[in-house]
């Protein structure tokens, strides 16, 4: 149950509340979105697979999924951003939705709230400290309230569910946590990267490393388009993002894992 730690909104944190709740319905929801991103995740998921959204935000990853035929379970730790998810795809069939955060360890942690920005809340206290410093896209960003939420994690999620297809993981600078909470190797998955915390990314590429034989490639943003026509082994993918990640502002890390080989056969 998630609970707030602070007064009830003011009629101006509602107002910046609603401009930036306009701002993610047109970018998240503009027409023809959807269209591209069953195109980008039809790769990795079909009928009958098994998703989970980490970090729903409202839903577009979540209704592309679904739309593709596969089951989804979708986290949203905020409570007013949960309700709108709740009003945008509720009614689909194949969804649970969980107003849970994901995590190293079940429990309660505090997530910060932008009011004006909820797409860019996070628990991650360390990252939202120094990413006003690190990459001016965030020097006006501000986190005015703090709630209390309920902590899941990805193997909590498994033993539920069972073993997902492909997790998308977007949680503002929280990503390797969430994966310090998976023991055992999935089929692919994605995990955001912002420019001025690079090292996230990178935790999550050596906790890939040491769960199984990954591959990776790149997202710019909001494309849709991955950025190498070859998946490169996870020391290119620390090279890159050592080096920069080419000076993209943010994008989107994908591992899609190597087939096992059969015995005594060759990779």
């Amino acid at each position: 149950m998630s609970h707030a730690t602070h007064s009830p909104p003011s009629l101006l944190e509602r107002g910046k509340f609603a401009l930036g709740m306009a701002r993610s319905l047109v970018v998240y929801w503009r027409p023809g979105r959807q269209r591209g991103l069953q195109q980008l995740y039809g790769e990795f998921l079909g009928p009958g697979d098994l998703a989970f959204d980490i970090g729903a935000h409202l839903g577009d990853r979540t209704a592309a999924f679904q739309a593709l035929g596969s089951e989804v379970v979708a986290l949203e730790p905020q409570p007013r951003l949960f309700r709108w998810l709740v009003r945008l795809m509720g009614e689909r069939r194949g969804l649970v939705l969980m107003p849970l955060a994901a995590g190293p360890e079940e429990g309660e942690a505090e997530i910060a709230i932008s009011v004006a920005n909820p797409s860019v809340s996070t628990l991650a206290r360390q990252w939202r400290e120094r990413i006003g410093r690190d990459n001016p896209g965030f020097r006006q960003v501000r986190w005015e309230r703090r709630v209390r939420v309920t902590v899941t994690t990805l193997d909590a999620l498994i033993a539920r569910f069972g073993v997902p297809r492909f997790i998308k993981i977007d949680v503002e600078g929280f990503e390797a946590e969430v994966l310090a909470g998976l023991s055992q190797p999935v089929e692919a998955l994605s995990v955001e990267f912002v420019a001025g915390a690079l090292d996230v990314a990178h935790a999550c590429v050596q906790r890939l490393e040491a769960l199984g034989d990954y591959r990776f490639n790149a997202i710019q943003g909001e494309r849709r388009d991955f950025l190498w026509d070859e998946w490169r082994s996870a020391s290119q993918a620390r090279d890159w993002l050592e080096g920069g990640a080419g000076g993209l502002a943010s994008g989107d890390l994908y591992a899609r894992r190597q087939p096992t080989p059969p015995f005594g056969g060759t990779p």
